[in-house]
């Protein structure tokens, strides 16, 4: 399942960034949550954050709506 979410993230990054090369994404599993860190190049930032947070924020609650067994999962965005 953590597989179908990294390929939804970076299906919805990749165009927004003006290098889709350098954004990665590492799993962070925990008891309660599995966590994605979104990694993006410095200048792509602001991007994929969005005016006031609304596209990360979209994007988390796409990311969200995909059902995984037992454990909640957090999109952390990172340099």
């Amino acid at each position: 399942m953590d597989l179908d979410v990294q390929e939804l993230v970076l299906t919805i990054v990749k165009p927004l960034t003006t290098d889709p090369d350098s954004v990665k994404i590492d799993v962070v599993a925990g008891e309660e949550f599995t966590e994605f860190h979104l990694h993006v190049a410095e200048q792509d930032m602001g991007r994929v954050i969005g005016k006031q947070g609304r596209i990360i924020q979209a994007i988390r609650t796409l990311v969200y709506s995909v059902p995984v067994e037992g454990k909640k999962i957090r999109l952390l965005v990172d340099k």
